[in-house]
């Protein structure tokens, strides 16, 4: 009997492995294709519930879709309201995950058959390039997908006896909320609403649970899949936050919508099993309250919008650096301000810039950067009060590279918005490791006690590096489209990714030197500021 246990316990492991496999491959092949869907075709609510239904059906996860949008928000590339149709989308689009496991593992039981499929899809993911690789990743994802169901629908056929409904709470009002509750923890625990819902239709299917059990469970699960998006947006900007709190309400109220309708309507869902059976009736009415709830709340957007903004309003937050106005009497001490400040607002870039680099990709900082272009702007403006008298070389090379500074650091803000970009670059195998270390090199310059000449080599040679390879990997995509391996779109992609990395490196590295510049002419400086201070008018 523990052996049936962990055919089960097993089954689900399967099946989330299977399950992230497969939405990998599925958003690789989507790639910036996807994210162009999401921002072009979302300029009404409306427009976006379409967009946000197909993209989560498409890549089968609404967690992927929902994180995305929630960065979308942060860079500034979708407005609220545009986001709240894609999530309202993204939760209709979630119930095909449902519908393909119903129909592939429960209706044609295709268990047996993905054990050879899982072969020669391996195959192609291992030998295959470009296209053929994807494919062959996807299968193998959709394969252990199927043997993992296989394996929890054996494994529950042989306890079913020990698993009963009597084991779990009532169909009491009580009961209902502790088995919602249950489903939310469920979904919190797997990281996948789709792996869960899918659990809980082999439980339903082997008569561990009774259809209302199953549909208050499922109801729970629809709050669950939140907790994705709340992550991503801690730490984040104001509108990421609505956002991910929009998500969380709708859900919220959906679920409650939902569970009265278990509640009451005892007598049509009784219809329902006895025409459709256990599994059926489970993902009609998961879609269907999700249609519901999106019928409900898509009039109201605008409203629900504004009640978020005043739910999570603007606080003030503390400026990134301070330049006190009574230092420009004194050059000298002006221009040390202005030197940590530039510092400041220099390790804020690379810090968010390394962190869009990991893998995966945190965008939160980047989404926030909107503070360092305000202090870009008091400093642009502490910087052209200073008045240098005549004589002094040191100044003079201070204040230059402190503007050459700012002119990069500018620049270098713009690449970070460029998200797609960076994204095309962790998609690429051959370009994925120069992109890390890019971002280590980012790390090393936003220590405090960096030497940022040391710093400005490494990011030249590293330069170099990414060049030499950028002009044999332009090359072979070229090459790769003409065999068919490459879609031209892609080729396009990934070269565009390149260019910004190269460019990118370049405002990194002239950051860097003349960080050290500014700093070797102050510390040049300290001497003669001594000797002749500046007299009290």
């Amino acid at each position: 009997m523990t052996a049936d246990y962990l055919s089960i316990l097993g089954g689900i492991g399967m099946f989330l492995v299977g399950m992230k496999i497969m939405t990998a491959a599925l958003r690789d092949a989507a790639g910036s294709n996807l994210r162009a869907v999401l921002t072009r075709f979302t300029t009404t609510p409306l427009r976006g519930v379409m967009t946000g239904t197909v993209s989560t059906a498409i890549i089968q996860s609404s967690s992927a879709t929902t994180v995305m949008t929630v960065g979308f928000v942060g860079a500034g590339l979708l407005t609220m309201p545009q986001a709240l149709g894609v999530i309202y989308g993204a939760n209709i689009g979630t119930t095909a995950t449902g519908w393909l496991v119903s129909i592939l593992g429960f209706k044609l039981k295709l268990g047996s058959l993905a054990m050879a499929g899982l072969l020669l899809a391996g195959l192609a993911d291992l030998l295959g390039r470009g296209r053929v690789a994807r494919i062959g990743r996807m299968v193998s994802g959709l394969c252990l997908l199927l043997i993992g169901l296989d394996l929890m629908q054996a494994g529950m056929g042989d306890v079913s006896g020990l698993i009963t409904p009597k084991m779990l709470p009532t169909d009491t009002l009580w009961g209902l909320i502790v088995l919602v509750g249950l489903g939310v923890g469920i979904t919190i625990v797997m990281q996948s609403s789709s792996a869960a819902v899918a659990l809980a239709l082999v439980m339903v299917q082997g008569g561990a649970l009774t259809l209302t059990q199953a549909l208050a469970i499922v109801i729970g699960m629809n709050v669950g899949t939140t907790f994705t998006a709340i992550l991503a947006s801690l730490g984040g900007s104001r509108p990421m936050r609505q956002t991910a709190l929009a998500n969380l309400l709708f859900n919220v109220v959906t679920s409650v919508v939902a569970l009265v309708i278990l509640i009451t309507g005892e007598a049509g869902l009784a219809a329902l099993l006895a025409a459709v059976g256990p599994v059926t009736a489970v993902l009609i009415f998961h879609m269907g309250f999700n249609i519901l709830g999106t019928v409900m709340f898509l009039p109201l957007t605008g409203r629900f919008a504004a009640v978020v903004a005043r739910l999570v309003p603007e606080h003030p937050a503390a400026p990134l650096i301070h330049l006190d106005r009574a230092l420009l009497q004194d050059p000298d001490l002006a221009l040390v301000a202005a030197e940590a400040a530039t510092a400041t607002l220099s390790r804020r870039i690379h810090m968010a810039l390394a962190a869009a680099l990991q893998e995966p990709p945190d965008y939160r900082p980047v989404a926030a950067l909107h503070a360092v272009e305000t202090g870009v702007q008091e400093l642009s403006a502490f910087l052209a009060d200073i008045r240098l008298p005549e004589g002094r070389a040191d100044q003079q090379r201070t204040y230059g590279a402190l503007m050459h500074q700012i002119d990069h650091l500018l620049r270098l803000m713009e690449r970070c918005k460029q998200t797609a970009r960076i994204a095309d670059l962790l998609e690429d195998p051959l370009l994925r490791r120069p992109a890390r270390a890019f971002a280590m090199a980012l790390q090393e310059c936003a220590d405090d006690s960096a030497d940022l000449h040391r710093a400005a080599t490494r990011l030249e040679r590293l330069a170099r590096l990414v060049e030499q390879r950028t002009n044999r990997h332009r090359r072979a995509l070229m090459l790769g489209e003409h065999a068919g391996m490459y879609q031209l779109s892609e080729v396009f992609a990934h070269t565009d990714a390149m260019r910004w990395l190269q460019r990118s490196l370049h405002h990194a590295e002239r950051i860097a030197f003349y960080g050290h510049v500014a700093r070797e002419a102050l510390a040049a400086a300290k001497p003669v500021a001594a000797a002749d201070p500046v007299k009290e008018p």
